[in-house]
């Protein structure tokens, strides 16, 4: 039996703002939230930009709990307790067993990966914090989760780079389909703006050196951003039985791996977790209005992507609305599907497609519509959101009104 997963709860916080409402009324208005790095020590870094949250808001996490979280399950769990908040979730012993949490991450704690290093090789010390273990580890998000709600059904972890937030909510939706739960909160997370992952980053020679321009022939590369998105799954009747508020409904999820190159895409991977995604979600390509692009502004991603909607969609291609919300949040790793879904269910909700920022100059390579700058009103029945990695791992979600 197919059954109906849906969404009653969205959580999040990045660059652009601190929860939902804040971070879709920056992206409904086309404001990058992309600028100068001025949280982290950068010493030595040419790229100097990112997207930070300057400020945290007021969390009401238990101190006890806090000090074992690294940022990025920080950043994990004020996320869902916004989303159990939303959903009106009732949380109590007898029903705790049916409810879970997967978070996906893309590069785990390093925060506290540095400060171990400072401590040791450039102060002397002689060992680590207590809490460095448990806060490294890429499964702690979603265990600071269950912990702080009380979630006592599955609850892992999943790591697959930048299509971790994807596939974490896809494998939520197979433990709804498959009876494990009756709930489940998903999304993803990450806080990779320290020096050593920026001093990776940058020796790939993919971080653009002002901002992000997706599809813009003028692109010089992605820009890094932190956040996190979550969201509360459930089936369909059980939504209905508790008197939830239905946002949309998760219809289907395409995964695939390119099987090529640890860094360079094909077109086929992509191509082929878009049509895996429609058959799952039993749509057409005619179905979809609005795909949430990868678009993560380098030459090669945005020209590959373009390339594997067209086969996909063919003629309706060029009737899609098509943007990518990077230009304003960055990319933010294992957070960045949850994010973007954030702007797919808005889309359905409100009938409005958000820009993609930044954008300059037309590349005849990446000729569909990009919704350049400004927002535009449109009727979205349904909607995709493209995950694509390192690892050439693949991961497409599609949405649609309930």
């Amino acid at each position: 039996m197919h059954k109906r997963v849906v969404i009653t709860g969205i959580g999040g916080l990045c660059g652009l703002g601190t929860n939902v409402p804040a971070i879709w009324g920056e992206m409904r208005a086309g404001r990058s939230a992309i600028g100068p790095i001025v949280n982290s020590e950068l010493h030595d870094l040419k790229i100097r930009v990112g997207c930070e949250i300057r400020t945290l808001p007021e969390h009401g996490i238990d101190r006890k709990q806090a000090v074992s979280m690294d940022r990025f399950s920080l950043l994990a769990t004020i996320a869902a307790r916004e989303a159990a908040q939303q959903a009106g979730l009732s949380l109590h012993a007898a029903n705790t067993y049916r409810m879970g949490s997967i978070v996906g991450v893309g590069v785990c704690g390093w925060e506290a990966i540095e400060e171990s290093y400072r401590a040791i090789l450039l102060e002397g010390k002689n060992r680590t914090g207590i809490f460095t273990v448990p806060k490294v580890m890429p499964g702690a998000a979603a265990g600071h989760v269950s912990m702080n709600l009380g979630l006592r059904g599955p609850v892992f972890g999943i790591t697959s780079a930048c299509s971790s937030s994807n596939h974490a909510i896809a494998s939520a939706v197979d433990q709804i389909r498959l009876g494990r739960a009756d709930v489940m909160l998903a999304g993803g997370t990450d806080a990779p703006l320290v020096w050593g992952i920026l001093k990776g980053w940058e020796a790939l020679r993919v971080l653009a050196p002002d901002t992000c321009r997706p599809f813009s022939a003028d692109r010089q590369g992605l820009v890094l951003g932190e956040g996190a998105g979550m969201v509360v799954l459930e089936t369909y009747e059980h939504a209905m039985a508790r008197g939830a508020t239905i946002l949309a409904e998760i219809a289907g999820a395409g995964l695939s791996g390119d099987a090529s190159d640890i860094v360079a895409p094909t077109v086929e991977g992509p191509e082929a977790a878009m049509r895996f995604c429609l058959v799952d979600a039993r749509l057409n390509p005619e179905d979809i209005d609005y795909v949430n692009a990868h678009g993560t502004g380098t030459k090669a991603n945005d020209q590959i992507e373009t390339a594997a909607i067209k086969r996909v969609f063919g003629d309706h291609a060029h009737r899609l609305s098509i943007s990518s919300t990077k230009s304003m949040h960055a990319h933010c790793l294992g957070a960045s599907g949850a994010l973007e879904l954030i702007a797919c269910v808005m889309a359905i909700r409100e009938g409005i497609v958000p820009p993609t920022a930044n954008f300059r100059e037309t590349d005849a390579d990446c000729d569909l519509d990009i919704t350049p700058n400004v927002a535009r009103e449109r009727k979205v029945r349904a909607a995709i959101s493209n995950g694509f990695a390192f690892g050439g791992t693949n991961a497409v979600l599609a949405f649609k009104a309930v």
